[in-house]
């Protein structure tokens, strides 16, 4: 199958190169000028939780097919789409003309309607899901992560035989599918998750130092539980998510749980240990707009005011 990663980041790469080493050929389209920047292969050091129940590290330095434009004619079956939610409509707008009758893959945050932000892609032939995947570059390049074995796809909208397909790409590559009825609500809820990490990451001075720090993660837990009432005015129905809502349900609980895993268990710090930049353009946006949100519904959020003024 010929598959097409937009971008070569974190998701891109870590997916990207588990696609590749099952037998498919995988493109990454970058900017041009970057193909020369990045070179022809990628240095990982990936904690890979398709190997046993507590991962496995894995050091390695793949080929990557790097490509600064593309065409119809180059027939991709598969077109994934991992960037921060606030470039996702740029994105599709460039490649949506160039991708012929590609199935697109949606795996990442979105905000906005669904639907609405991957126009004019018609719903038929669109998925969304979330990675089960995180990481970051260090000054070398080298790509520090880890990955889930696990991935979250949404169930409803696309084409049934589009739906297998990329349920199929991942099943191949040793990753077990997590079918998820109500995507637009899980990725709402999830975005809102995030909103109360970044917050407080503005705080601690990062994702990184909140790695076994249960009374940084109540915290950030206390603000994505003051914006469910957003979720719930933007009418998601919270009774279908109870074990993803857990954390900003009981947070004290669920903070010293994470703090312990964070500190002693390394597939569960990777990703957090990444990430040392709380004001990157994407926490920032996330932060931006579930306040914008908020505020246009009138709810308020005084926990995630107080954090942005420190942006």
């Amino acid at each position: 199958m010929r598959i097409l990663m937009l971008g070569r980041g974190v998701i891109a790469t870590i997916y990207g190169q588990a696609f590749q080493h099952s037998g498919h050929q995988v493109d990454h389209l970058v900017r041009p000028g970057r193909a020369a920047e990045y070179g022809n292969s990628v240095q990982t050091d990936v904690i890979d939780g398709r190997r046993g129940p507590l991962g496995r590290r894995i050091r390695s330095t793949s080929p990557t097919r790097l490509v600064e434009s593309i065409d119809t004619d180059d027939a991709y079956d598969l077109v994934v789409l991992s960037v921060g939610h606030h470039r996702l409509q740029e994105a599709v707008a460039t490649l949506a003309p160039r991708i012929g009758d590609a199935t697109v893959l949606v795996l990442g945050n979105v905000w906005d309607e669904p639907l609405a932000a991957v126009a004019p892609l018609a719903a038929d032939r669109v998925l969304f899901g979330f990675p089960g995947a995180g990481g970051g570059f260090d000054a070398d390049g080298v790509l520090h992560g880890a990955v889930l074995r696990s991935v979250r796809l949404g169930t409803t909208g696309a084409d049934p035989d589009r739906r297998e397909l990329v349920r199929s790409v991942f099943q191949q590559s040793g990753f077990t599918v997590q079918d998820e009825d109500d995507i637009r609500g899980w990725l709402w809820l999830h975005f809102v998750l995030d909103a109360g990490m970044f917050a407080r990451a503005l705080q601690s001075g990062g994702l990184a130092t909140m790695v076994g720090d249960g009374h940084a993660l109540r915290e950030a837990f206390l603000i994505g539980r003051e914006l469910l009432p957003v979720l719930q005015a933007r009418g998601v129905d919270l009774a279908r998510h109870r074990s993803t809502a857990l954390p900003v349900r009981r947070p004290g609980v669920t903070a010293a749980v994470v703090a312990a895993a964070t500190a002693l268990v390394p597939i569960a710090r990777a990703s957090l240990a990444a990430h040392d930049d709380p004001t990157a353009a994407e926490p920032l946006a996330v932060l931006e707009d579930v306040r914008r949100t908020a505020a246009a519904l009138g709810v308020p959020t005084p926990r995630l005011d107080r954090t942005a003024q420190r942006v």
